[in-house]
């Protein structure tokens, strides 16, 4: 048996008498190992116990990242590499496991057992490691109005750094339809790691309405997990909620916006652009004039520096796909009106394998990137970009971490982006810096962006790297 070294972990239990009509409704005999071939792993359900008394599946899916970054499962529509993403915490893949390993369950159809399967059943469900993207209320938010009791667990050390934990155990426990907890888990999964790591069309939401029928659109916090659910697209949540509310719909959204969560923190102060104009005449500076950014998003970096007459080739890479594709249509890539053919290149990569594609680059750009890394993994992001591909010059920006204090709406400890995975003061990012140089033979200039306050800095800190 081929084994993947990240693992999601659901489990789900009864104590009705007897228990081992579990196997019934979820048409899996507990004698047997159930393999299933995914095209980004593999998962497997089997019973660590199956008595009168007790019976629980367990449904372990483990997830091949060298194969997601290979390419591997683009027949299913996958699109995210995992760069910035933890692939061992429960997604939108263990939606898709549990779907493809327990579709018939899901509908609440049982051939030998209906009338139990139409039944109200004590339940346990066990979810790990879950995200925690808007902590334990959302989580309780979500699933105590549907009946069930929220049980959870802060996991500790993991991806750790200031503020709340971001990963946890969940117990649900509570009395309902077999098929109800499964879609409510096939739904709110994806929707408390606020991401889904494939394409998200209008197909999904003919699976939303599927999964969410006769729950969904009671629900007080219906809005939120539609746009999490259909990944924030503002133009397709509204189609969703039309469908759920037609009488509401028009109230529920706003016209869609693409703004993260340090944006619109961080936009009295106008940092983003303050950001970008920085950048871009750091690049100048530089006298470089092929640049590779890494982690380009959808393009805002890239679309200002197609204008500069001085840049002549630009290379974009980012895990996501999606993000890609919004970058390709602000650029207008193969439009009319957009650049010459070539001298633009959108890359879907990672960060964490060699990739001579933009080895070209005299100029590297690393915007606000670092810090949705886990800092264990910091040290091969290093490796590939200044020691193995080793640009002339590299450029990083991240968030100092001093000036959080100054931010209003912010609570104390806490970060600016829910998916950042540290933040540093600017003696950690200098001592960081120096590192870099010793081990690669770089020297760093610093500068602050934004308005810099006497004591706390810049809300933003830059790095030049000269090799």
């Amino acid at each position: 048996m081929v084994r993947y070294p990240c693992r999601m972990f659901l489990s789900i239990a009864t104590t009705h008498r007897p228990a081992t009509d579990l196997g019934f409704l979820l048409h899996k005999h507990p004698d047997r190992l159930h393999e299933t071939d995914l095209s980004f792993g593999k998962a497997w359900l089997f019973y660590p116990e199956a008595t009168e008394e007790r019976c629980e599946a367990a449904l372990i899916l483990d997830v091949d990242p060298v194969g997601l970054v290979r390419g591997k499962g683009q027949a299913d529509g996958l699109l995210d590499q995992y760069v910035n993403d933890r692939p061992y915490a429960a997604s939108s893949f263990l939606s898709v496991a549990l779907n493809k390993t327990l579709r018939t369950a899901m509908t609440g159809v049982s051939k030998e057992r209906q009338d139990l399967a139409g039944s109200n059943l004590p339940l346990e469900a066990v979810v790990t490691p879950l995200p925690l993207r808007g902590g334990e209320a959302l989580v309780r938010s979500l699933f105590e109005p549907l009946g069930w009791t929220v049980d959870l667990t802060p996991i500790e050390g993991v991806g750790s750094g200031a503020g709340a934990a971001r990963y946890g155990h969940l117990k649900l426990t509570g009395v309902g339809r077999l098929s109800a907890l499964l879609n409510h888990l096939y739904v709110l999964i994806p929707v408390m790691d606020d991401a889904k790591h494939y394409w998200v069309g209008e197909a999904e939401i003919d699976k939303l309405m599927a999964k969410g029928e006769g729950w969904l659109d009671s629900h007080p916090a219906k809005d939120l997990i539609v746009r999490r659910y259909l990944r924030n697209r503002g133009a397709l949540a509204r189609v969703a909620l039309e469908r759920l509310a037609p009488e509401t719909a028009g109230e529920a959204l706003p016209p869609e916006t693409r703004v993260a969560p340090e944006e619109a923190l961080e936009a009295p102060i106008r940092l983003n652009d303050l950001r970008l104009d920085a950048v871009v005449q750091a690049i100048r500076a530089t006298g470089g004039t092929v640049i590779a950014d890494l982690g380009c998003g959808e393009g805002k970096l890239l679309y200002r520096l197609v204008r500069e007459r001085w840049v002549q080739r630009l290379f974009g890479l980012d895990p996501a796909a999606r993000e890609l594709e919004w970058a390709a249509k602000r650029l207008k890539l193969n439009e009319f009106g957009g650049p010459p053919e070539g001298r633009v290149t959108l890359l879907h990569g990672s960060l964490t394998y060699r990739d001579s594609r933009w080895a070209e680059a005299d100029v590297a750009v690393l915007v606000e990137v670092i810090e949705h890394l886990d800092e264990d993994r910091l040290p091969l992001v290093e490796r590939i970009v200044f020691g193995e591909t080793a640009p002339k010059s590299v450029i990083v920006t991240t968030p100092n971490a001093d000036y959080n204090a100054l931010f209003p709406n912010l609570a104390a400890g806490a970060f600016r982006h829910p998916d950042h995975r540290f933040e540093w003061s600017r003696a950690q990012f200098e001592a960081w810096a120096g590192r870099i140089g010793e081990t690669y033979g770089y020297t760093a200039a610093f500068s602050g962006i934004g308005t810099e306050d006497a004591t706390l800095g810049a809300p933003t800190q830059m790095a030049v790297f000269t090799r």
